[in-house]
């Protein structure tokens, strides 16, 4: 069937026959909030039994914030499963993201239901959550334009006229200040200088707690207006407009942001939509790009355990829906060959020696990278690590430390992980009195020293 497409000397909104796989996708169409939330329902209902739909509270305009779970057993928390998030659509007016998340969505089920082999077997293996809109209100400003190109600033903000990727706690001023750099969320002082001066909006706030509430392992927050996968740190620290500022997992990151990009052939041959751009391979350092504060993508690594990266993914923000199938097909694979990205590195329990059980809120610590995670509800932890030998050891209130264990990580390659398991050992009442004592004496010297200044 051929489309007609009228056109003056600008593009206007074109008239488009509906391009829809055979699995009954419909690529070439923005869904409003309603039309996206029949998706989700929809799905859920054909794959009920791997899929779960949530909301994690309302935009400004009380439009539901929604999310959809991938996992054999959606309605929780899976000991040993690594999570991971993707979100959408956090300017309002950068619409691919939301779009092909959509597509992902319908994508997901259809080849489950159909025993695509690789589908079931991620589906097995991992926790995805999927929120293709975090900034609902702004999106329907955008679309509210009728005529292509669409204002490139209109619908950015959320309805409180806020950019949400300036809104976040900018635990960056304390990685310049002090060094400081894993579970930053947990410590009042450090939380006390990110959120100076801030006024959360009701869409940052949902994200915050669905993101300290979840063990997320892995994310991908998805952008538009250029083309790259962008990883931490977002922050410069001398004030520069632009440096590198690597994270103490700059290797980790830098194959995460491969992992992306050279899963979209569009992508990986990218040096960017500008003159000043100048990426290579379709990646690049945050603050290298330009430097941003109060960013999602440093908040999530700083305060929790998960690693995100921004995607940009095309020179257009809000381009005409005939361009949408081939952003799904550039993307498709990229989608996938990230998410498996989780299952890679070290996972394993942290565990009671005597009872077996296991012991959340374990801090597993490298000797060779000096950034910590922590051990979820059940014990269970994921440290995305590059290939590499690296020294673990852990830690944990009560506990006598472990000692420093030996492990050699692969290259990633899907379900790759090494598994490493740790028992420890409850210290005895004396070694517990004995390290309140030494607590409390480093706690008067440092008074003792403040009082003398």
């Amino acid at each position: 069937m051929y489309c007609l497409i009228f056109t003056t000397l600008m593009l206007l909104s074109p008239v488009l026959c509906t391009k829809t796989s055979q699995d009954g996708i419909i690529f070439n169409k923005y869904h409003n909030h309603e039309q996206m939330l029949k998706v989700l329902h929809d799905t859920n209902a054909k794959c009920k039994d791997i899929t779960k739909v949530y909301s994690i509270g309302k935009s400004v305009k009380g439009r539901e914030l929604a999310v959809i779970a991938f996992s054999k057993s959606p309605e929780f928390h899976q000991p040993g499963v690594p999570e991971i998030k993707y979100i959408g659509n956090m300017h309002g007016n950068e619409v691919v993201g939301r779009a092909v998340l959509i597509d992902f969505v319908q994508y997901l089920c259809i080849e489950y239901l159909k025993g695509n082999k690789e589908i079931l077997e991620f589906i097995g293996n991992t926790s995805l959550h999927i929120m293709p809109t975090m900034n609902p209100d702004g999106f329907a400003i955008a679309d509210s334009q009728e005529d292509w190109p669409k204002d490139y600033i209109k619908g950015r903000y959320n309805a409180n006229g806020v950019d949400l990727n300036r809104n976040f706690p900018d635990f960056d001023k304390v990685v310049c200040e002090f060094k400081k750099n894993s579970h930053l969320g947990y410590f009042r002082k450090y939380v006390a200088i990110a959120t100076k001066g801030l006024v959360l909006q009701p869409e940052t706030t949902a994200i915050i707690e669905w993101i300290m509430d979840k063990s997320f392992v892995l994310s991908a927050n998805f952008h538009g207006g250029d083309m790259v996968a962008n990883y931490p740190y977002d922050t410069t620290c001398n004030g520069k407009s632009r440096e590198y500022n690597a994270s103490p997992d700059d290797r980790i990151f830098r194959q995460l942001a491969h992992a992306y990009s050279n899963g979209n052939d569009h992508m990986s041959k990218s040096t960017g939509c500008s003159a000043g751009d100048n990426f290579k391979d379709g990646i690049t350092n945050g603050a290298m790009w330009y430097s941003v504060s109060g960013g999602m993508q440093d908040f999530n690594y700083l305060a929790t355990n998960c690693f995100e990266l921004t995607i940009e993914m095309g020179c257009e923000k809000f381009p005409p829906p005939s361009d949408l199938p081939e952003y799904w097909r550039e993307n498709k694979h990229a989608l996938m060959n990230y998410a498996l990205q989780a299952t890679c590195g070290v996972k394993g329990f942290v565990r009671d020696s005597a009872t077996g059980e296991g012991i959340p809120r374990a801090v597993v610590m490298l000797k060779d990278v000096h950034h910590a995670v922590w051990t979820a509800e059940h014990g269970d932890y994921w440290r995305l690590l590059a290939p590499g030998t690296y020294h673990v050891m852990v830690e944990a209130q009560g506990y006598e430390n472990s000692v420093y264990y030996e492990v050699d990580v692969p290259e990633c390659t899907p379900y790759s992980a090494v598994t490493l398991d740790i028992n420890l050992n409850k210290e005895t009442s004396y070694e517990t009195s004995q390290r309140y004592k030494e607590t409390m004496k480093h706690l008067r010297d440092a008074l003792k020293a403040i009082r003398e200044d």
